[in-house]
């Protein structure tokens, strides 16, 4: 095999192991955490988006902070695995998280609100440790460990991992969701996060970082001073690109399974949506194997043309097996672009400032995503007039409208991507005189 391409099983094994259990502690909170405080606390969509945005400024501030000093130190694997291990305390922290202990706690006020603040509190100090270790240090440390031959295989990999969580999930903790066992799904999914963390301590292997030559104050601010913008102009650009495809993506995400459940009527949406996961993952591995160092560019039309339609075809269709078919249209094209995206950021990001430029990508990929893309779902979904009534509570419901909405916003990613390519044809032209 090809050294420029190989990629180690050591390597393999902790690419898949560290970024298969830090997407389940994503997921259940991007996903699980609306639910649980749609469920159980408050119906207000504008508090899902409230915690969805404080969620996204902390992860971005910490990855910044915590990237840039494991840059000075020249370090990922201790990040990484004691990151690993407080993530999956504070999750485990929320199984008694409820309205009535916080009654016991507070006495008089709005307790709904003051559950809610708790509850967005706590998930910024989860976010804090989880933004540590999988955004900050595996991240760069994923980055250190491959290179522009392989990390199309490597990024498509990476980019399924999200499904495979889901699936886990689905399959072995939605039963306690349903259930309404809310106590039992944090005690063991929080477990989990902490034992990732242990066996990092054993399994990882320190990459090979090129340690920052400058203060560590230098390689904070490095990324936004105008000069570093200007020489990396490819990067800023396609970072841009991946803002408008998050924002997309958060228009909806944060209420798709609220979507399925009130608006659709679907109680068994585990295995609707784990058939979509398998699919599109099927999907995610044969498109990256086809993806190579010189070709990359060539998968950004088909993703978002390919993701588009399926929205389009989520916001029309209403049987289980459409909403199937169209979900899995939708996330093939989701996939793609998410793994192209993320390689030609990879590409383009400098080896001795990889830390640091994890905080820049995290500005781009979620903080503004998440800031701008649940409350443009919040807005469709307050202005839909769609809502049910939950033990005298009247809660608004998810309409399609978020799909359409999404769609809009997923093809304008075309535009920073087109003057991305743009710029690259450029500077060949330029270097081939």
């Amino acid at each position: 095999m090809d050294n420029k391409t190989a990629v180690g099983k050591r390597i393999w094994i902790t690419i898949i192991l560290f970024g298969l259990f830090g997407q389940l502690a994503w997921m259940i909170e991007n996903m699980y955490f609306n639910l649980f405080l749609y469920n159980t606390i408050s119906g207000d969509p504008n508090a899902i988006a409230s915690m969805v945005a404080a969620s996204a400024i902390t992860a971005t501030l910490t990855t910044i902070l915590m990237g840039a000093l494991s840059d000075r130190v020249s370090k990922r694997k201790l990040f990484i695995s004691v990151g690993y291990i407080l993530w999956g305390l504070v999750t485990l922290s929320f199984a008694f998280v409820s309205v009535e202990n916080m009654a016991k706690i507070f006495k008089g006020g709005n307790i709904v609100l003051i559950t809610v603040l708790v509850v967005i509190i706590m998930d910024c100090i989860m976010t804090f440790f989880g933004s540590m270790a999988n955004d900050g240090a595996f991240n760069a440390w994923v980055t250190d460990s491959t290179n522009h031959h392989n990390r199309g295989k490597v990024e498509g990999v990476i980019a399924m991992l999200p499904l495979v969580a889901m699936l886990i999930i689905f399959g072995g903790f939605d039963i306690m969701v349903q259930q309404d066992n809310w106590p039992l799904f944090f005690m063991v999914s929080g477990g989990l996060i902490s034992l990732g963390g242990v066996i990092g301590i054993f399994l990882i292997k320190e990459s090979n970082v090129q340690k920052s030559q400058t203060s560590y104050w230098s390689t904070l601010t490095y990324g936004f001073k105008p000069k570093t913008i200007v020489s990396h102009q490819k990067l800023y650009i396609y970072l841009i690109g991946l803002a408008v495809f998050g924002i997309a993506v958060q228009v909806y995400m944060p209420y798709f399974i609220i979507y399925i459940q009130r608006y659709l009527g679907i109680d068994s949406y585990a295995i609707l949506l784990g058939i979509v996961l398998i699919l599109a993952s099927v999907v995610s591995v044969v498109v990256s194997r086809f993806m190579k160092a010189h070709n990359k560019n060539r998968f950004f039309v088909p993703g978002v043309v390919i993701m588009a339609v399926g929205l389009i075809l989520l916001f029309v269709t209403r049987k289980p097996l459409l909403v199937g078919i169209s979900g899995t249209i939708m996330m093939s094209g989701n996939l793609v672009l998410t793994t192209v995206l993320n390689v030609k950021v990879r590409d383009h990001t400098p080896l001795d400032k990889v830390g640091h430029f994890q905080g820049i990508r995290m500005i781009f990929s979620v903080m503004i995503p998440m800031i701008i893309g649940p409350f443009i779902g919040a807005k469709v979904i307050t202005n839909s007039g769609v809502f049910y009534e939950d033990l005298g509570v009247i809660k608004p419901v998810p309409t399609p409208g978020i799909f359409i909405a999404s769609a809009i916003v997923v093809i304008l990613t075309l535009v920073p991507v087109w003057f991305a390519i743009r710029q690259e044809r450029k500077g060949v032209k330029e270097q081939n005189g």
